[in-house]
């Protein structure tokens, strides 16, 4: 009796699917182990299971194996640029044309290389030119208002500074005005007619 026909494609069932996952790899095994045995070949193989588990077979070091196959698709990369170099080139010639491009407006924008254009490339320049224009004078008028906002705090500050240091002084002075004065002998020139008196009696006391 023929044995059927599994058709290929996704196991619904799960215990089903793992059931042929754990057959098939250790069929798929001994396939690659009798391949090398046979042919002296370097196999390796790698999978992955849907629970992700690491199943991996290599007729001698697995690392050997990956180097030389890195080895080999460099070589083949020079001879036959991948589809990520051809891309990557292209990428470039574009990013150089653009610079180019921009080079030349840079250059046109500066008054040079403008003897070739038309009068319509003149008028987009001309365009451009005040547009860029417009946009350089609101920047500086934002600059100018800042600087100006800027000097009208400083200047708020120093009032109230001054301010401050002008009532701190009228404070110290009405305090001054209001203290006692005293006085000592020294602040008043000596008596001459007392002394004069002292001594006149003296000495009319002499002559008694």
């Amino acid at each position: 009796m023929a044995r059927k026909k599994i058709p290929i494609k996704k196991i619904d069932n799960i215990n089903a699917r793992q059931v042929t996952f754990s057959k098939r790899r250790k069929g798929l095994f001994k396939k690659a182990q009798e391949l090398s045995t046979l042919c002296d070949a370097e196999i390796a193989l790698i999978v992955f299971s849907a629970t992700s588990k690491l199943f991996e077979y290599a007729s001698s070091s697995m690392q050997h194996i990956i180097e030389r196959r890195n080895r080999h698709s460099a070589i083949q990369g020079l001879d036959n640029p991948s589809i990520e170099q051809q891309l990557g080139s292209v990428s470039y010639d574009m990013l150089r044309k653009e610079v180019e491009d921009k080079t030349h407006e840079l250059s046109r924008l500066n008054g040079k290389e403008l003897q070739g254009l038309t009068i319509q490339e003149l008028q987009k320049l001309e365009e451009l030119l005040l547009r860029r224009w417009a946009t350089i004078s609101k920047i500086k008028d934002e600059k100018i208002m800042q600087e100006i906002n800027s000097l009208k705090t400083k200047e708020a500050e120093l009032m109230k500074e001054n301010q401050l240091k002008s009532k701190q002084s009228f404070v110290l002075e009405q305090r001054q005005s209001h203290e006692p004065y005293t006085c000592s002998s020294s602040d008043f020139p000596p008596d001459h007619g007392s002394s004069a008196d002292t001594s006149l009696k003296l000495g009319l006391a002499l002559f008694e």
